[in-house]
């Protein structure tokens, strides 16, 4: 008998974008419920069989950013980092998209192979909004699927855009820019890292030196015990490039 390969998907989303609709369509009755370890943020996973893939699923609790200030975004993203699923199927509401794209963002950051599923896209062509979905997959190198969850349209969509990214996850390549200011201190802080060998295979430097540069609590603990005695030397280092952005006039051209 051949073994069913395997793809692990996580569905992330902010809250009230119908996560839940898109869980359940894909799911069935082939899911549970749990916790995850050491918090009472509950843990929903399941699976299906599809196109000779077994696609394990786990839905990340809603958040609206991984900046890992309330349990439930500390939870998302340790999973996304610790877990490493295959790819990341982000929720997004059709209607309200600035709001929504912020989280994409940061997944694009952590560089986790994505898809996009713009749900509620009745509810935003019923208020006249007009996106130009290809033109935006494009632009984010990521493929966009127009779902609407509460009648199960665009489950398969999700289902074949997941295959395809997996299949193909080495040509997803996109980066996030910051100008050259903050680009210069988070190559110099991600070179400092990769030398000291501080969460090597486990985040990616560049992530990890962007997130000391915002003082996220959660990574500056993880750079901290990796790096044992070392990390005051870090420290000195992400104090120098913090206080070098705040004294520099960054300027901004019309339109950016």
């Amino acid at each position: 008998m051949v073994k069913k390969k395997e793809i692990t998907i996580a569905l992330a989303g902010n809250p009230n974008s119908g996560k839940t609709s898109i869980f359940n369509n894909i799911t069935g009755a082939r899911q549970h419920v749990g916790n995850y370890p050491g918090v009472t943020v509950e843990k929903k996973y399941g699976d299906i069989t599809y196109k000779g893939y077994k696609i394990n699923v786990v839905d990340l609790p809603g958040t609206y950013s991984l900046t890992a200030y309330s349990e439930d975004e500390v939870v998302a993203r340790n999973f996304v980092i610790d877990e490493k699923p295959d790819i990341i199927v982000d929720i997004i509401d059709s209607s309200n998209l600035e709001r929504n794209l912020y989280l994409t963002t940061q997944f694009i950051e952590l560089g986790t192979p994505l898809v996009l599923a713009f749900n509620m896209s009745d509810i935003a062509k019923s208020k006249g909004s007009e996106i130009d979905v290809n033109l935006l997959s494009k632009l984010l190198a990521t493929p966009i699927v127009e779902t609407v969850g509460h009648r199960n349209k665009g489950t398969e969509d999700i289902l074949d855009a997941v295959i395809k990214v997996f299949e193909e996850k080495d040509k997803q390549k996109i980066e996030i820019k910051y100008g050259d200011e903050i680009e210069n201190e988070i190559e110099r802080l991600s070179k400092i890292l990769i030398n000291e060998d501080v969460l090597s295979g486990k985040i990616a430097s560049k992530w990890a030196a962007l997130k000391l540069l915002e003082q996220d609590r959660d990574v500056i603990g993880k750079v901290e015990k990796d790096a044992g005695s070392g990390y005051s030397d870090i420290e000195k280092e992400v104090n120098k490039s913090i206080k070098h952005l705040k004294n520099k006039k960054i300027k901004r051209t019309p339109g950016q």
